[in-house]
């Protein structure tokens, strides 16, 4: 009797790991798009400095705005490769 009450709990329990897991495959799959579309939205930022960019060069300021621009274009690549790890492949 106490074997049949175990055994009936088996299906239970497994069908709670299974859930808890697609619940923990979502938040990363969720957490993966946020990196990416944060690291779309500091590209976006550094074309912005980009455009300031002239004006950068009459005051004399280029290269701090050339440091700039490749900082926010390395952390926006950093975060779309971190988010995309994340993710993982996307689901057929």
């Amino acid at each position: 009797m106490a074997d049949n009450a175990l055994n009936s709990r088996e299906p239970e329990r497994s069908q709670q790991e299974r859930t808890l897991q697609e619940r923990r495959q979502q938040g990363r799959r969720e957490t993966g798009a946020s990196l990416m579309f944060i690291g779309l939205a500091v590209w976006v930022a550094g074309l912005l400095v980009l455009f300031f960019l002239p004006a950068g060069m009459k005051m004399g300021r280029e290269n701090m705005f050339f440091a700039v621009i490749a900082a926010l274009g390395f952390l926006g690549a950093l975060l779309m490769i971190l988010g995309y790890m994340m993710r993982g492949a996307p689901d057929p």
